[in-house]
């Protein structure tokens, strides 16, 4: 969901002519640049002196090592959102029909097996399976990553890694909401206004930490190539990984309100998971970029703020700049329309538990000529 609303404001350049202008340069002064829009309902939007509308480099630009993070330009993003939207369409099609719907898909049938011939019915172990399996195959196939680029190409492991991550991660998340208040309650923050509010505020903010390569839609869909990024701007000065610590604030937010046995073993599962990554996408920045990491290692920390306060990492005066950017505009709309969104997260995770097991799926007639 995030990732379709952070297409929308994509089609603001579409909306009115403008006048084409040069791109901006780094360090050009913001009242030199001239707007994109002569007038209309967007011309408040449509400038180049918008932070919003084309990311302005800090003025540590020029000494930078790695790259700029969450960088942004609404005239040079026009080209490939159709190729973006199909990709991620026929993505999702396939994940509804071939894994969601009981009819046709499997997820049922997977879930089935796990929670009543593995796991016995017991809520605990099925989030632990989830909890093992997912990052098996998740960190396995992104540690795989650079030998099988070499043998099928970028683009086509992409589709392979998100072909396997999406129905686990889709599974896992649809069992857990449906599961929170299973087990031991400990305590329940929920009815407590102050605990809701707190919450709310660590969990919104945990949104922020997305690591900067997930704003790259073009390449998370395959559309473009994708690399492994060496980052070096933003939230990247906070803390080298910021996925792991927003990770941590948001399973903090959830276990605060619903301090349950079952919530709590998924919420170490998760931030486990997370830690690990920590080593190993170290490992592989290292493997890629080399002398270029290490650098880059120097000065920055895993404990957010860490490295500003020991004075290895220097916050430009204009710091601001760096995080002033579309994608973390759009990374607020985006994750005050998921909490909006709970109250459907939970009936739809209601409708799954309900509707229980279909058996088969669409691929029957295949699976028996292969038998």
């Amino acid at each position: 969901m995030r990732s379709i609303l952070l297409l929308l404001p994509c089609a603001a350049a579409f909306v009115t002519p403008r006048r084409r202008i040069p791109a901006l340069q780094r360090g050009a002064p913001l009242d030199e640049l001239e707007a994109t829009e002569s007038g209309g309902p967007l011309a408040w939007f449509l400038r180049r002196d918008n932070p919003l509308y084309v990311s302005v480099p800090s003025s540590a630009a020029t000494t930078l090592i790695a790259e700029d993070a969450g960088v942004y330009d609404f005239e040079a993003q026009k080209e490939g959102w159709v190729n973006f939207s199909l990709a991620v369409g026929a993505i999702l099609t396939a994940l509804a029909v071939l894994w969601i719907y009981p009819a046709t898909g499997y997820s049922d049938d997977v879930l089935h097996w796990l929670e009543h011939d593995i796991c016995g019915d017991n809520a605990h172990l099925v989030t632990l399976a989830f909890g093992i399996f997912f990052p098996i195959v998740h960190s396995g196939l992104a540690s795989l990553r650079p030998l099988a680029e070499k043998v099928v190409g970028a683009r086509f492991w992409r589709v392979v890694f998100a072909s396997c991550s999406l129905p686990l991660a889709y599974s896992w998340i649809v069992y857990f909401i449906g599961h929170a208040h299973d087990g031991i309650e400990f305590w329940n923050g929920e009815p407590i206004p102050w605990v809701h509010g707190l919450a709310w505020t660590i969990n919104f903010l945990s949104f922020f930490f997305l690591y900067p390569s997930v704003f790259n839609l073009k390449e998370v869909a395959a559309v473009e190539k994708p690399k492994i990024h060496l980052w070096e701007t933003g939230i990247i000065r906070i803390t080298r990984h910021p996925q792991m610590v927003g990770q941590v604030m948001w399973s903090a937010a959830h276990l605060a309100m619903v301090g349950t046995s079952f919530t709590l073993l998924t919420m170490v599962l998760l931030v486990g998971h997370h830690v690990f990554a920590v080593w190993n996408g170290d490992r592989r920045l290292k493997d890629e970029h080399g002398e270029r990491f290490e650098l880059i290692r120097e000065r920055t920390s895993v404990v957010p703020f860490a490295a500003i306060l020991d004075g290895r990492q220097q916050l430009p005066s204009d710091y601001w700049k760096e995080l002033v950017r579309a994608p973390y505009a759009l990374i607020a709309v985006g994750t005050l329309g998921a909490y909006l969104a709970h109250p459907y997260m939970q009936a739809g995770a209601a409708l799954v538990e309900n509707t229980g097991l279909v058996k088969g799926g669409i691929l029957d007639p295949l699976f028996a000529g292969l038998g």
